[in-house]
């Protein structure tokens, strides 16, 4: 058994407000300095840590905006958050829920703090993911896959110490949720004070992990705390987390596409030429119509 040991802890980076509604801290690529490709196929990870929003009677958001190439995937924590977009898809996404979107070959979205939320205000914590596709898979239909809490396997830990919810991957042979493009394990690990959980990925994938809440030790050596971020090296497969205290960690790995990624603003392709096409075929009106309201 190969330890996969840390090769660094992060503190948040500075804040920045994403339209008026989501204040993140972002780690890949520009926080953790590793760029898109060191967690590929992750090529973007903002996080919204706990931020208490006083009441609106207009909702706080993101207007219209196009993507493609990619993958969005937005986990609840607190607060709900209302989204719709240019292919059909959209809902209310609530603590414990999450909403996967993939732009592939073109959609406009909005996303905005759900309309009760917003009248009555309250804290508000997120997480969203970029997830890139492979180059066969970039120009495929769009699609969205509403995830309710419910819908989550979540796997007990033993001695009562905690559950993982299995967003997607497997975990313990429990699959998650979620269909995907190329091998990703996404988890909400819940532990109680003193819990343990293992995990174990092939030395090729990407992982790293989030404490969302509470404090952990990783493989009984590094203490990691509230809203920091891990990254694993590659050596190894197995690593085990303890908790200091009460904790909610997001554990991510994935096998990398090992492609070229060319990225500007919304859109992320394999060449310069094809992000050049994306503008065009925006600017023509082909990602398809999305009013601009709440």
């Amino acid at each position: 058994m190969a330890i996969k040991n840390v090769v660094s802890v992060m503190a948040p980076p500075d804040p920045h407000f994403v339209g008026d509604g989501f204040r993140v801290h972002n780690f890949i690529p520009q926080g953790s300095r590793t760029g898109m490709y060191r967690m590929d196929p992750f090529i973007m990870l903002d996080y919204n840590s706990a931020h208490y929003f006083e009441p609106s009677a207009t909702p706080r958001g993101v207007g219209v905006h196009p993507h493609r190439g990619f993958e969005t995937v937005t986990i609840a924590y607190k607060g709900s958050v209302a989204h719709h977009d240019s292919s059909g898809g959209g809902g209310v996404i609530r603590e414990g829920d999450v909403q996967w979107m993939t732009a592939a070959s073109g959609v406009l979205h909005k996303e905005y703090h759900e309309e009760q939320f917003s009248k009555e205000g309250g804290w508000f914590q997120m997480v969203q993911l970029w997830v890139n596709l492979p180059a066969k898979d970039k120009m495929s239909a769009p699609k969205y896959q509403s995830i309710t809490k419910d819908q989550i396997p979540r796997v007990p830990l033993p001695d009562g110490n905690g559950e993982v919810a299995v967003i997607a991957g497997s975990y313990m042979d429990s699959k998650g949720a979620a269909d995907t493009f190329t091998p990703v394990h996404l988890y909400n690990t819940f532990l109680h004070k003193g819990g343990r959980a293992d995990f174990s990925f092939p030395v090729s994938y990407n992982t790293a992990l989030l404490v969302v809440e509470g404090s952990i030790v990783v493989n009984d050596a590094e203490t990691v705390a509230t809203d920091h971020f891990v990254l694993f090296g590659n050596a190894g497969e197995d690593f085990h987390i303890t908790a200091s205290e009460d904790a909610v960690v997001l554990i991510m790995s994935g096998e990398p596409i090992k492609e070229n990624i060319v990225a500007h603003g919304p859109f992320v392709m394999n060449n310069q030429q094809e992000i050049l096409q994306a503008f065009d075929d925006y600017n023509q009106g082909k990602f398809g119509y999305l009013e601009d309201q709440v």
